[in-house]
């Protein structure tokens, strides 16, 4: 019995011991547990607090507001449409003012090309005509000179020279070149001059006793408007033409004066 008794005291008193140890083991495991969690926080708050400076480092950089980002680029893109349309239109009315300006200096220029036209072909002063149409023949002698009339008209720009009556008229004042040819036969000398306004200038004389006779002359002539200048037959004198236009009378306007 009193075995029995000291067996029981002592396994009251280890199991009291176990007791008293566990707790004080399972003291130590919470104070170790709790200082592990201030040093190392759990894995979800870390990863939370994580997510939270990242989307906050995101909310500095700008990310969230790309609405604001595509307004403001929208705006940009709109404004240079407007400038662009600004400056098509700039270039538009800048062609029409070129093209406008050109056009006006085209038809300046043509106007001007149409006065002078119309000047040089006023100036356009040109005969030339030889004295039979057809045929061949003597002309002269005659007791008294004669007025020679060159019917064969081959040039005669401006219409100044009249083969009717033989006359060139002058129709602007200015400095006139006059030339002619004169033909024969041996026998009777052959002699023509040029006469302005009825008075002789020069003359062309052709005499020799055997084959066939020529000379010419020319003259540069001042002549205001009106004057006439001609050919004469001196008396007793004789020439010949035929189709091979021998004997010609020819002038042309030099240059006018004012």
């Amino acid at each position: 019995m009193k075995g029995l008794v000291c067996f029981l005291l002592l396994f009251v008193f280890v199991v009291l011991q176990k007791v008293n140890g566990g707790l004080h083991e399972h003291e130590i495991n919470l104070q170790l547990s709790s200082e592990d969690r201030r040093q190392n926080p759990p894995q979800t708050d870390t990863l939370r607090d994580e997510a939270s400076a990242d989307s906050k480092q995101h909310s500095d950089l700008g990310f969230p507001n790309i609405h604001e980002a595509v307004r403001d680029l929208t705006a940009t893109v709109t404004e240079q449409k407007d400038n662009i349309r600004a400056l098509e239109t700039r270039l538009r009315e800048q062609q029409t003012f070129i093209l406008e300006e050109l056009k006006k200096k085209t038809d300046e220029t043509l106007s001007q090309v149409e006065e002078l036209r119309k000047e040089n072909r006023d100036r356009e002063i040109a005969f030339s005509a030889s004295l039979m149409e057809s045929g061949s023949g003597y002309i002269g002698p005659f007791p008294t000179e004669i007025t020679l009339t060159y019917k064969n008209v081959i040039t005669n720009i401006g219409n100044a020279y009249n083969p009717t009556t033989g006359f060139f008229t002058a129709p602007l004042k200015g400095a006139y070149i006059f030339r002619i040819s004169v033909y024969g036969h041996s026998g009777t000398p052959a002699t023509t001059e040029i006469v302005k306004n009825k008075q002789l200038v020069v003359l062309a004389h052709a005499d020799q006793p055997a084959v066939a006779i020529n000379s010419s002359n020319g003259v540069v002539l001042l002549l205001e408007v009106g004057d006439v200048v001609y050919v004469r037959l001196q008396p007793d004198r004789r020439i010949y033409d035929n189709q091979n236009n021998h004997n010609t009378f020819s002038g042309y306007l030099l240059f006018p004066l004012k």
